[in-house]
């Protein structure tokens, strides 16, 4: 989805903040039609919505700042696989203020199912979700979640808010066109909601008394009248346990009477937006094809909620945040940094012997797991003990494949490797075929293993070998030259079942991509497109929640001192923001499943067409030249993926 067509009158400054921020600062505003409303005290129930608040759509690439000036609004169209979810925001900007001095007003904004031609839904709080947009450090990045179907929102005066939604396509869902609406109402402060949506439980509970009903009326042709009578009664009864469920409570206690003038009032003044999806049939694998393993610290958790290493709230804590963190088809990992630059790393909080490690560690969404060298929690035995019964029992699991070893985070010196070398040995004395990885920059400093640098750093993996598999590099080592990373490649041994990975943290630096606060939404987007075209097999985050120490999870937030704002953290605990304890996603966070998905689009096509028409449908559609020269608008990624539609859907008359 692309919008385009700035307001022709505003006046815009330069752009001044952090770097590739993509949020525009205006001052003026202007396209009120009616001179009257700036002198009269307004209601919003008598005017149309359109003449108080500004509304329109953009791409979810986009950074929508407080300051972003208002575009055209047009009707939505988005495109998404099966087992996919696709994203798109809604600006809304005051025009007047009718509820006072400190705010311009508050405005509701309703969304509907969106419904196929065939009577197919995707439901509005299962499918559909909504957040609002909430900056930080002055940059758009939190999403905080909005009740659904109605939400209500505050605008401040002069001030641009901006709403996330996002659909999230089953992989049973059937392709066709979806179409709904979203709804934005200008009300009085104390306007009620005028929507109320029935849950999962309640519809079902529904469901299965009309069903009744159903069955009791269905049957009745040749019946004795007495028996008809009794039916008839049955099914009353059913239809008034369905009139007085919770969803119906208003109108059954003024018995249906109600004035419904307001609501059709409220109706007539709103603005419409049109959104109209296109499911298609590729099923985007369940299994995602490139591992994206990110880290979570255990210790910030358990200092932020307050929990004991170990304890039962310890593993509840840990339970949570991994299966929330599967939805963005990321392999999630558990981390704690120990002397030096050695890590503890485990994706499972559980011995391999327990009930729940099959359940994590088989699940198909993980693509790959991190097995610890040590006990996580304290359990009287020795280490080596432990580390032999893990590895043979993990053996005889067909998950087995997806194991790996990350035992130490950039190494720099010769005493470093040997380390690796060492902790390696003694994993494969047990388990010949298991998988070690390093993360890596450098070669060791005071052993130089070639002539210069980088030389010296493409000659890691012989000196590692054959203890290490996974080569795991720095994409700040590679800089603007993708021509290294083929001479990386080149020193890889995948015949022999090496791998190579790659990682950002603090470098790269704008312009490349990284998930660094305030870098472009594509920017954000593009580090996967970047794996993808230089033949990573798989990626690596160090941290998704390394913020400052707190000692209360509704503690501010706040980056850790020494790194780019951002680094390190892609969701926020959801206490910051409200009373809820589910996680809030970071739009970066949003942007990393984009391109994880963005890749599966890629690989189909590869499939049907060779990787080297893949690589240059990156190029022709200008989404991804390089490092330095990748699309800062949105529309080339609609490209990409309309073609990749068009030539491999299996209905063409679709």
């Amino acid at each position: 989805m692309e919008s385009s067509g700035g307001h022709p009158e505003a006046m815009v400054p330069p752009i001044e903040g952090v770097a590739g921020g993509g949020t525009a600062y205006g001052w003026g505003e202007s396209g009120i039609q009616d001179p009257n409303l700036l002198r009269t005290s307004i209601d919003p129930l008598k005017v149309h919505s359109s003449e108080l608040v500004h509304a329109w759509c953009m791409p979810s690439t986009a950074n929508v700042g407080s300051q972003d000036m208002p575009r055209t609004l047009e009707p939505i169209s988005l495109l998404a696989a099966r087992n996919e979810r696709e994203n798109f925001q809604i600006a809304i900007r005051p025009k007047v203020s009718w509820a006072g001095s400190t705010v311009a007003g508050t405005v509701q904004m309703q969304c509907t199912d969106l419904c196929s031609t065939s009577g197919d839904r995707l439901l509005v709080g299962e499918s559909l979700k909504v957040r609002r947009v909430v900056p930080i450090l002055g940059v758009p990045d939190a999403l905080v979640p909005l009740e659904v179907p109605v939400s209500q929102l505050t605008l401040l005066p002069g001030e641009t808010t901006a709403v996330y939604v996002s659909i999230d396509v089953p992989e049973i869902q059937p392709p066709g066109q979806y179409e709904g609406e979203f709804i934005i109402t200008a009300t009085r402060a104390d306007t009620q909601y005028t929507v109320q949506s029935p849950n999962k439980a309640e519809r079902n509970h529904m469901y299965q008394e009309l069903l009744t009903c159903l069955d009791f009326l269905e049957p009745i042709d040749g019946k004795p009248l007495d028996e008809v009578a009794e039916r008839v009664k049955c099914a009353s009864s059913s239809l008034r346990k369905v009139l007085e469920m919770p969803s119906f409570s208003d109108l059954y206690l003024d018995n249906g009477s109600g004035d419904m003038m307001e609501e059709d009032a409220i109706s007539n003044f709103s603005i419409r937006v049109k959104l109209s999806l296109t499911v298609w049939d590729f099923v985007l694998p369940v299994t995602p094809s490139l591992p994206a393993v990110i880290g979570i610290s255990d210790t910030v958790i358990e200092d932020r909620f307050g929990v004991e290493h170990g304890s039962s709230q310890w593993y509840e804590a840990l339970d949570e945040h991994f299966q929330w963190l599967l939805q963005y088809k990321i392999s999630p990992y558990f981390c704690r940094w120990r002397e030096g630059m050695r890590v503890l790393t485990y994706t499972c909080p559980w011995p391999a012997d327990h009930p729940k490690s099959d359940e994590y560690l088989s699940n198909p969404r993980l693509a790959a797991y991190a097995v610890p060298d040590s006990p996580v929690v304290s359990c009287g035995d020795t280490a080596t003990n432990f580390l032999q019964r893990e590895v043979e029992l993990l053996r005889t699991k067909n998950h087995w494949r997806k194991a790996y070893f990350y035992l130490w985070d950039e190494p720099l010196n010769l005493e470093h490797y040997e380390a690796i070398r060492n902790m390696a040995s003694e994993i494969q004395a047990y388990a010949p075929d298991a998988r070690i990885m390093t993360t890596y920059y450098c070669g060791p400093s005071d052993a130089p293993l070639a002539s210069n640098n980088f030389e010296s750093f493409l000659k890691v993996p012989e000196f590692l070998r054959p203890h290490n598999q996974i080569y795991c590099t720095s994409e700040w080592v590679i800089g603007n030259r993708e021509d290294l990373a083929k001479d990386i490649i080149a020193e890889i041994q995948p015949e022999n079942g090496e791998e190579w990975w790659t990682y950002v943290c603090m470098g790269p630096a704008d312009p490349h991509p990284n998930w660094h606060l305030g870098m472009r939404g594509t920017q954000h987007r593009a580090v996967m497109w970047r794996v993808w075209k230089e033949g990573g097999t798989g990626f690596l985050y160090w941290g998704a929640n390394c913020y400052e120490k707190a000692s209360v999870p509704s503690a501010e937030i706040k980056f850790r001192r020494g790194l780019p704002p951002g680094d390190g953290v892609l969701y926020y605990p959801g206490q910051v923001f409200s009373s809820s304890a589910e996680p809030v996603a970071s739009l970066r966070l949003e942007r990393l499943l984009s391109g994880l998905q963005d890749i599966e689009y890629l690989k189909l096509y590869s499939s049907r067409f060779g990787r080297e028409e893949g690589l240059q449908l990156l190029e022709k559609t200008g989404m991804y030249l390089g490092p330095e020269r990748y699309t800062n608008e949105h529309m080339p990624i609609d490209v990409m993926r309309g073609e990749v539609f068009r030539t491999c859907r299996s209905d063409s008359n679709f």
